[in-house]
């Protein structure tokens, strides 16, 4: 080799570091972290983890929603709660306008059967309207929509007004047939088997339609909602067979509707009962009477005449002191030679009517026609005391 190659061979060897590698080679000096012990420069503060931010953002999020649909699951089922009570309420509203109706035509036809000096014409006339009446009510209730679980229910009080209907229209197509007072029996008993379909229309208001549709509004937890009752009958011997058998007679001889009944009328005062405690008073002695809660006097009357009686007017007045405590029921119907009670309770007696004599005094009102009066009043003397526990 020549000189000149030896020069180029330890230049190359001999060469200075690149600035690459004299970057990798060199070290920095650390910084001061401060303290008492100084430190190679000031510590860097800790960071986050980049992803636990957005995550607790995201459960927060979540939480909230949760609380959102919660919220609107409870607000919706508030407003299905009202609605629902609405939708029965509503129901009930319109069936109780039917029941109030149909109740009181019941009444007017208890009046019509009891009227003195009714002729038959006039009575297969109301009877005919009464009909009409009942199938406008048919009519209605046809009508109504229930709530989807009344629906089959629903169905028997249309039962129930139909038997009415049928009832009514019966009854006026057989009286229609017995014009004349021969065969007052048979002409009894066949009213009566009509009269039967409007006894039958009570049962089912009753037991297969208010009964099981207040079970169901029970079971749905509606409250406050209640399905009305409806009784055609008040008063079963109205219709009885033996009812028809007084009435057919005086229908049939078209008596006059003014003046003084003929025959024999009257009713008499038989009874006066205290209850719990079972004494009957006495007009000659005086009774101690236990006053409780379920104090109670039932009086019983008798009708003493010939003819069936409507209305008979009943008052009890107790006299203790102070200003007289008086009540009135009405006997409704009475039968010749049948009996019937009429009970009056809740009393709120004074102070004054304990440890002093008191005077009870019944009285029953004369009917029409009525010409002995003796027996319908008694005065009894007793002493209120206070029940033992």
């Amino acid at each position: 080799m020549s000189t000149h190659d030896d020069d180029i061979e330890f230049n190359f060897f001999d060469e200075p570091e690149t600035v690459e590698a004299s970057r990798r080679g060199r070290r920095l000096p650390r910084r001061d972290r401060g303290g008492d012990g100084g430190g190679d420069g000031p510590r860097r503060p800790l960071q986050t983890p980049t992803g636990l931010i957005p995550l607790a953002r995201l459960v927060g999020l979540i939480a909230i929603a949760i609380a959102l649909v919660v919220a609107l699951v409870f607000w919706v089922g508030a407003c299905q709660g009202k609605s629902k009570h609405e939708a029965y309420a509503a129901y009930a509203t319109q069936v109780n306008a039917i029941a109030q109706s149909s109740t009181k035509l019941g009444q007017e036809f208890a009046t019509e059967l009891s009227t003195q000096g009714l002729k038959q014409a006039d009575l297969e006339t109301s009877l005919q309207k009464y009909a009409q009446q009942e199938q406008q009510a048919y009519d209605q209730a046809q009508q109504i929509r229930p709530p989807g679980p009344l629906r089959s229910i629903h169905q028997h009080l249309v039962d129930a007004l139909e038997l009415r209907v049928k009832g009514l229209a019966s009854l006026g197509d057989t009286l229609a047939q017995f014009t004349s007072a021969k065969d007052v029996s048979t002409a009894a008993v066949a009213l009566n088997d009509k009269a039967q379909l409007l006894t039958a229309s009570d049962v089912v208001w009753d037991e297969l339609y208010r009964l099981p549709a207040g079970q169901q509004l029970t079971a749905l937890g509606i409250t406050g909602v209640v399905i009305p009752e409806s009784h055609f009958i008040t008063n079963a011997e109205l219709v009885s067979a033996r009812s028809f058998s007084v009435l057919l007679p005086q229908i049939h001889t078209g008596a006059s509707t003014g003046g003084t009944p003929g025959g024999k009328h009257g009713d008499g005062l038989v009874s006066v009962k205290v209850l719990p405690q079972g004494d009957t008073l006495a007009a000659s002695t005086a009774t101690t009477v236990k006053v409780s809660a379920d104090l109670s006097f039932v009086v019983t009357v008798e009708d003493s005449g010939d003819f069936q009686e409507i209305n008979v007017p009943v008052t009890l007045t107790i006299d203790a002191g102070g200003t007289p405590i008086v009540r009135r029921k009405p006997i409704t119907l009475i039968q010749p030679a049948q009996q019937q009670t009429v009970s009056f309770s809740n009393f709120d007696l004074p102070t004054s009517a304990f440890g002093a004599k008191a005077t009870i005094k019944v009285e029953v009102g004369p009917v029409p026609g009525e010409i002995n009066t003796a027996n319908n009043s008694g005065s009894y003397t007793v002493f209120f005391t206070l029940s033992s526990p």
